[in-house]
């Protein structure tokens, strides 16, 4: 049927555009700021470098050029600027976004705590 193609078409198009979405759930930067208290005992929400580079102002930000964090290879090699795509995928496996990175976290699995993680991370400024 010629609407179910156009459909298709038309959720193709969304999904290349980057558009992370969960059907019926609007991203939650307050939820995100939970799911981020387990981050934060290796990254701080502003410039502030740990363990991991700070995260203040990530969105928008190129992989591996926080000043002063010394990231792996892999990390400052990656052409990688931080936006809701690439947080998402990186969030999910970070050894699969970016093989070869240091981060030793194996992946948020869910799809709407990654979401709402990744609002949150946009507010860091």
């Amino acid at each position: 049927m010629k609407t179910e193609g156009t459909l298709v078409a038309f959720v193709a198009t969304i999904a290349l555009a980057g558009v992370i979405t969960t059907p019926g759930h609007a991203q939650d930067a307050g939820h995100g700021k939970t799911v981020f208290k387990a981050c934060s005992a290796c990254h701080a929400p502003d410039q502030a470098n740990r363990v991991g580079p700070g995260l203040g102002g990530v969105v928008g930000r190129k992989a591996g050029s926080a000043a002063g964090f010394r990231y792996s290879n892999a990390m400052k090699n990656a052409e990688i600027v931080w936006d809701a795509t690439t947080l998402d995928a990186y969030l999910e496996s970070p050894q699969k976004a970016i093989p070869g990175n240091k981060m030793p976290y194996a992946g948020l699995k869910n799809p709407t705590d990654r979401m709402d993680l990744v609002a949150y991370l946009a507010t860091l400024k």
